[in-house]
Order: structure tokens, then C-alpha cells, then sequence
């Protein structure tokens, strides 16, 4: 008979596998500049290595979101951990950088899994005031996967080849899908089936949820367009090292531990909607000095630094509360609200690295450009989707 879990091994289960599936393209990223010498095909071709596992992704939370409110999730879990686990071994074995693109595609789509489900999962299984403590926890962690992975992923890059990435992610994804098919027992299943009106659409015609989640889509999505161009240019036209990369990370991981600390108590002191527009009001304007720096032709790494700090920071402060309030808006489909949520930032990610592959190589305006256009949408969602003057008082005196 299977023993159940308690709350705090469950939990920690939960955020392996959604951590997983994150985790699967900042592990690879410090790989990709390695990828035409060793795979053959071009610099462009490489990022497309990153953009796949991001539309991946993007198509694998839809559907996901969808089989979950048709399906048991519990079923669907074990089999996405599984499926994430075979691609990502299959990985290792490609002959091309044309075949490794193909597998990204449907590793992304596959490790979306975990990410759908977990919201249900620990709604479940909590009281109403400890779910949203819970699930604000795990939108922290998740938060982080994209900053501390690269660090990791240099470091098996130093290793060895980069099939090691690929055979880490593969061995940690059987580690996870076997406790998890030990145990999936243990794990809620639906509560009730959902109501027939409910959908999609139902809830991205919700004008609060809109506001949250393209904020929150563009602010990340504008970071992760530039973390996954990043390498190339560090070691390509500025003539570094991956080391350079790394210190870059460990900076801006730095500030938004700081930012996603405070964020909470200074919700609670000013307000959830002011430290949003506040830390996007931040973040911003960073991003346009690095534009602004780069086409000057600036390549002072420490200038570099200093502008990613003040662009991590104005993140940090806003991103936890931002995907919280976003799932709140969704109208209590936690599952279909975060898979719209993630999808959008991960959709953000997609187009903007296949955009910006091409002029990857002429240095750091073109990622810089792509930063300030995508944080400036995020920045542009709260101004044109903000309530009316009554909806907006009465939630800062919440």
C-alpha cells in the first residue's frame, strides 16, 4: 500500500518538477555558442536550439492545461515526466544541430507538464489562505530557475561536452518521474469537473487577468530574450569568456534575491499594484541604457554589469507578486491561468531569441533593442489595462 506524502515532501516534489522542466533550457543555455563546432550549422541555427524548447513549451501548456481539465492529472504527470525524461537522453544521441531542434520541440512541450498541474495540485491539498502562501512560494522558485541554471550549466559545460547538460537533465528527470509514479497516489486528484462555460477564453477576457499576465509575460520574457543571447555575444563579438557570462548571472541573481525579499512587505506596505508599475518603472528605463550604451559602442563589461544589476532589481521586486496576481485573476482555474501565464512569458521568450538570432552576431544592440521593446510592452499592459479609479482604490486598501 502506498504511504502518502506529507505536505512539505509533496511540495518539494512539485517544485522539482516544475523546476525540471524550467530548468531545461537555462541549463543548456551556456552550451549553445559550442553547438555549430561540434553539431555543425551557424550561430542563428544554434539559438534556435533555445527557441524550440520555448515553443515547445508554449504549445505543451495549452494542451496540458486542456487534457488537465479533461483527464485525471495525476495520470498525465507521470507521463510528461516520463516522456521529458526519453527526450531528453534522446538528446544526447543526435547527429545534427537539425535533429537536436526537433528533440527541444518535444522536450519543451513534455516538460510543460508539471507547471500546468502544480497550481491544482496544491490548491487541493490546502486551505484557501495557505494555497496562496504556497503557490506564492513556488512562483518564487520558479522565479529563480532561470537565473541559477546557467551557473549550473557552465559548470557541467567546464566538465565536459554539451551532451552533459542533456544527460543530467535526463537522469534527474528519472529520478523525479519515478519517486513520482511511487507516490502520484498521494497526489489530489480534481476536486469536480470543471463547468461547461469555463475555458480559455473565459479567462483571458478578463481584463485584470490580461493586465497581470502580459506585465508579467513581457517583464520576464524581455530578461530571458536577453540571458539567451547572452553567451553568444559575451564569447563572440566582445571577445570573452563563458567566466564573463557567469559573473553577469551571479549579479543579477544577486539583486533579485534582494527585490523578491522585499517584495512582499512592500506590497503590503504600498500597495500589490504600485510595487508592480514601481519595479517596471525600473526595470525599463535599465533596459534602454544598455540600448543606449551599446549603440554608443560601449563593451566596458563592469558598465554592463552595473545596468543588469538595476534591471534584475526592478524584476525581483515585481515578479513574485506579479505571477501571484495574475493566478488570482484567473477566476480560480489555477491550472489554465498558469499555463496561460507561463505560456506567454515562454511565447515572449520564443519569438524574441528567433528574432534576434539573426543579428546576434554584430553584438550587444541588437539583444539591448529587444530588451527595452519587450519591457516596455510589460510597461505599456499596466498603463492601457489599468481598472477604473474605483477598482484601483479599492484594491490598494486591501
Amino acid at each position: 500500500m502506498t504511504k502518502n506524502l506529507p505536505p512539505g515532501a509533496m511540495f518539494a516534489l512539485i517544485a522539482c518538477g516544475t523546476v525540471l522542466g524550467i530548468a531545461g533550457t537555462d541549463l543548456v543555455l551556456p552550451a549553445v555558442p559550442s553547438l555549430p563546432q561540434s553539431l555543425g550549422g551557424t550561430t542563428a541555427l544554434a539559438q534556435l536550439v533555445l527557441a524550440a524548447y520555448a515553443l515547445g513549451t508554449l504549445i505543451g501548456l495549452i494542451a496540458f492545461g486542456e487534457l488537465g481539465a479533461r483527464f485525471d492529472p495525476r495520470k498525465l504527470l507521470v507521463w510528461s515526466l516520463g516522456l521529458f525524461t526519453l527526450t531528453s537522453f534522446l538528446a544526447v544521441l543526435v547527429p545534427s544541430i537539425e535533429w537536436l531542434i526537433v528533440l527541444r520541440l518535444a522536450q519543451g512541450a513534455f516538460g510543460s507538464g508539471p507547471a500546468v498541474f502544480a497550481p491544482g495540485f496544491i490548491s487541493s491539498s490546502n486551505s484557501h489562505d495557505r494555497a496562496a502562501t504556497v503557490l506564492g512560494r513556488l512562483g518564487s522558485i520558479e522565479s529563480l530557475t532561470p537565473a541559477l541554471a546557467p551557473i549550473a550549466g557552465a559548470y557541467l559545460l567546464a566538465l565536459g561536452g554539451w551532451q552533459i547538460s542533456f544527460a543530467v537533465l535526463g537522469g534527474l528527470g528519472l529520478a523525479v518521474s519515478a519517486v513520482t509514479w511511487r507516490y502520484v497516489a498521494s497526489f489530489p486528484g480534481r476536486d469536480r469537473a470543471p463547468t461547461p462555460h469555463q475555458s480559455y477564453m473565459t479567462i483571458i477576457r478578463d481584463r485584470a487577468f490580461l493586465r497581470y499576465a502580459l506585465s508579467q509575460a513581457f517583464s520576464l520574457g524581455s530578461i530571458l530574450v536577453f540571458v539567451f543571447g547572452a553567451p553568444a555575444v559575451l564569447t563572440g563579438p566582445l571577445g570573452k569568456g563563458i567566466q564573463y557570462f557567469v559573473i553577469l548571472q551571479v549579479c543579477g541573481i544577486a539583486m533579485f534575491v534582494i527585490g523578491a525579499n522585499l517584495s512582499s512587505s512592500l506590497a503590503r506596505r504600498f500597495g500589490t499594484d504600485r510595487v508592480i508599475a514601481t519595479g517596471t518603472c525600473v526595470l525599463t528605463p535599465a533596459f534602454f541604457l544598455i540600448l543606449v550604451y551599446a549603440a554608443a559602442g560601449g563593451e566596458n563589461f563592469a558598465v554592463l554589469v552595473a545596468l543588469w544589476i538595476i534591471v534584475n532589481l526592478g524584476f525581483g521586486t515585481r515578479g513574485p507578486v506579479g505571477f501571484h496576481q495574475a493566478i488570482v485573476a484567473s477566476q480560480g482555474d489555477h491550472s489554465r491561468g498558469a499555463a496561460l501565464v507561463i505560456a506567454s512569458i515562454l511565447g515572449t521568450a520564443a519569438i524574441g531569441t528567433a528574432i534576434t538570432a539573426p543579428f546576434i552576431g554584430m553584438g550587444l544592440w541588437p539583444l539591448a533593442s529587444a530588451g527595452t521593446a519587450i519591457a516596455f510592452l510589460g510597461l505599456l499592459s499596466l498603463v492601457a489595462l489599468r481598472p477604473s479609479a474605483a477598482r484601483s482604490t479599492s484594491r490598494s486598501q486591501r
